[in-house]
């Protein structure tokens, strides 16, 4: 969400895409992960909520007419995965890659960490937007 509000602040328009990676186990399906988004994002200007399946990235810019994709990057480590994706997407439709670290509150957090502490017991309400925390303590 960090992320988001400030990809907000430097552009008019900010799509938030999504995605399905057919390889994860998802706790939610496709339908309430779009609905937590538009929850989530709802108070923020120039911001739409799109679902974008399972194919590249770089197409679906392509197809919605975006000139940028902003990743959030919390270390170096994220840096090394990120940099062939973003340099792949520019040589297939021309589409650039802007970062933005995250907040120093967040660098430690991944959504496998937040998942296994919640499982766990733990208390996590902090790091999470009240309609996901909602849908959470619901499926117990």
């Amino acid at each position: 969400m960090e992320i988001i509000a400030r990809a907000s602040n430097l552009f008019d328009e900010v799509i938030v895409a999504v995605s399905t990676n057919y390889s994860k186990a998802y706790r939610f399906a496709e339908e309430e992960r779009l609905a937590m988004v538009r929850e989530t994002v709802s108070g923020l200007r120039g911001i739409s909520v799109e679902p974008m399946g399972g194919g590249l990235l770089a197409d679906f810019c392509r197809s919605h007419g975006a000139d940028a994709i902003v990743k959030g990057l919390r270390s170096t480590i994220d840096y090394q995965y990120e940099a062939p994706m973003a340099a792949m997407n520019r040589h297939l439709t021309g589409v650039e890659t802007v970062y933005l670290t995250a907040d120093s509150r967040y660098s430690h957090l991944s959504s496998s960490l937040l998942k296994e502490v919640q499982a766990l017991g733990g208390d996590v309400a902090d790091y999470l937007p009240r309609s996901v925390m909602k849908r959470l303590e619901y499926k117990g």
